[in-house]
């Protein structure tokens, strides 16, 4: 939607915030809530959770497509009513500060360190995560960062961190990009990558030459939260409430626990009782 200058002037002047532009809109609905995650959305997960809830409440969804650091920075700024993220410093500390509230643990997944075959960075067989990126590193062996802000940037930040290692170098690329643009280009130039392994079922069989070198250390265990503004008397914050009240649900977390299934013969995420084991 284009505005006029007079009509942006009056905007800021009188503090009405343009919300931000849909990826794609789920639903016909009346009543519109607006949404920011990544991969959740890119993975069609969010669709089947927002046509589920569409019926019953004559709701539509605007997705808006965003990392856990943006999403995050989107809800703070008021340009959406929630986010689904996995960002849990941060998302704590939005809840201390009053601009986010009901917080509501929704499902899992894990990490992957995938890379090449020939795995020069010598990563197959470490014991730990950290000990993984520190050969990675030791050896100067392509790693591509998302360098984004995301859940996944700052997941991988502070493994570089525990491993008492500053990235930097030639061997170091940022993609500035998603989940699976990052992966594509991993695949293509023979790098090593940190996935989620949501998005590894589901593309896997587009990167011919990736495969998963590290999993399994607790550490790399994938927790999502869902949290909304605080301001319930907005018609979309108070329609978040109860979207995160229906993922919440025995219906909500049977779809999360069921996503993937049909198509990739494996479920995609955890549910919300299998995370719960993680939480700190």
């Amino acid at each position: 939607m284009k505005y006029s200058v007079l009509t942006i002037a009056l905007l800021a002047f009188t503090g009405v915030t343009q919300a931000a532009d849909c990826k794609a809109v789920f639903g016909d609905g009346k009543q519109e809530f607006i949404l920011a995650t990544g991969s959740p959305g890119e993975l069609g997960l969010l669709e089947e959770l927002a046509d589920a809830f569409n019926k019953d409440h004559n709701s539509r969804m605007c997705w808006v497509k965003a990392g856990s650091g943006k999403s995050l920075s989107l809800l703070k700024a008021g340009k959406v009513d929630m986010a689904m993220v996995h960002a849990p410093a941060a998302e704590k500390q939005a809840v201390k500060d009053g601009w986010a509230a009901q917080r509501t643990l929704i499902g899992s997944n894990e990490f992957y360190l995938v890379g090449p075959a020939a795995d020069k960075g010598k990563v197959k067989g470490t014991e730990s995560v950290a000990q993984a990126y520190r050969n990675i590193a030791n050896n100067q062996a392509l790693f591509y960062t998302r360098a984004d802000n995301s859940g996944t940037h700052k997941k991988e930040l502070s493994i570089w961190q525990s491993a008492d290692i500053k990235p930097a170098g030639d061997w170091y690329q940022q993609t500035n990009d998603f989940m699976r643009a990052s992966l594509k280009k991993a695949n293509a130039n023979g790098g090593y990558f940190m996935t989620d392994s949501s998005t590894w079922v589901a593309t896997a069989r587009q990167l011919p030459d990736l495969t998963i070198l590290f999993k399994g250390d607790p550490v790399l265990i994938n927790t999502y939260h869902a949290l909304r503004g605080a301001d319930l008397n907005d018609q979309g914050v108070a329609l978040s409430k109860t979207f995160i009240e229906f993922v919440a649900s025995k219906q909500g977390q049977q779809i999360i626990t069921e996503y993937g299934v049909k198509e990739h013969g494996q479920a995609m995420y955890d549910n919300a009782v299998v995370a719960s084991k993680y939480e700190g």
